[in-house]
């Protein structure tokens, strides 16, 4: 029986070597299992090697495989005996056994390539599902990101605005400085020269002092809480600069207000937002109120 079994793969096209150790392997059980054996081992880097027995066995008598029934054992000892008991195959019997295994081939691997099938589909699925919770995670980092980015955006146009109004006060002061002491030292030397001071009170020459002195303007504000800020602007600053100090420092909340004088009384519009202090008779200096805008 080995020997027939052998020459059948052998006739099949499968080389010496692995037709014995797929037999020897299988426990010589017979040719389909041996095909089974082959088909799942084609892949082996060792197929092709020589078979070595281990010790204590021949080829032949390994014990049978793990997982064998008694009645696999007892149809496999029947079909032995009954291969045994048969007289060596004529071409006919040949030719008929080849052509039954290569259609049992053809079967195992049509079963080898539908589950290749089934498996690369849901290797697939499972590829997309994969990449479609990338992109929401990289989606969301994206926004998230976004987010963070304009955040830091808005601080930072914050700061400027801060930096720069610090810069803008820092120019004043010494502005009002440089004009104090510039002042203290001609009304020091005015005593000196007692009748160009009566004979010309209000000549052009001593309008310029005047000016600079209206260059600024000196506002306090009252906040809802009862408090005040107070601080120095350009006279030809708009009074929306005013507006945007008080939003950047006022500790009172963030309720939306007006802008008012209570003497003369005066409710400041949008369209005075964009007038200079000086036109809207802030100049030298006013105390503004701070009043809540009512919802229309």
């Amino acid at each position: 029986m080995e020997c027939t079994a052998l020459e059948s793969l052998i006739e099949m096209g499968f080389p010496h070597n692995r037709a014995e150790k797929a037999l020897a392997l299988t426990g010589n059980q017979g040719i389909e299992q041996a095909m089974d054996w082959l088909m799942e081992h084609e892949n082996d880097p060792d197929l092709d090697e020589p078979y070595v027995a281990p010790q204590g066995h021949v080829l032949g008598t390994e014990e049978p495989p793990e997982g064998s029934t008694p009645e696999t054992m007892e149809a496999t000892a029947d079909l032995m005996a009954e291969e045994g008991d048969k007289h060596p195959l004529t071409e006919e019997e040949k030719r008929e056994q080849t052509k039954r295994m290569m259609e049992l081939i053809a079967q195992k691997q049509r079963e080898r390539e539908e589950r290749e099938k089934r498996e690369t589909i849901e290797r697939e699925k499972q590829r997309r599902k994969q990449g479609q919770e990338l992109s929401m995670i990289r989606q969301k980092l994206q926004e998230d990101e976004m987010k963070k980015m304009a955040e830091e955006r808005r601080r930072e146009k914050m700061e400027e605005k801060l930096a720069k109004q610090r810069v803008r006060e820092k120019i004043e002061r010494d502005k009002a400085e440089r004009a104090k002491k510039f002042g203290g030292s001609s009304s020091s030397q005015a005593p000196a020269e007692p009748v160009q001071v009566t004979l010309v009170p209000s000549s052009p020459s001593q309008e310029p002092p005047t000016k600079r002195e209206y260059d600024q303007c000196r506002i306090q504000v009252r906040l809802l809480d009862g408090t005040s800020l107070t601080q120095t602007f350009k006279a030809k600053e708009q009074l929306a600069a005013v507006r945007l100090y008080i939003e950047l420092n006022r500790k009172d909340g963030e309720e939306p207000f007006h802008l008012l004088t209570s003497f003369p009384r005066r409710i400041f519009t949008d369209e005075d937002m964009e007038k200079p202090l000086q036109e809207l008779g802030l100049v030298p200096s006013a105390v503004l109120i701070v009043a809540k805008k009512c919802n229309s």
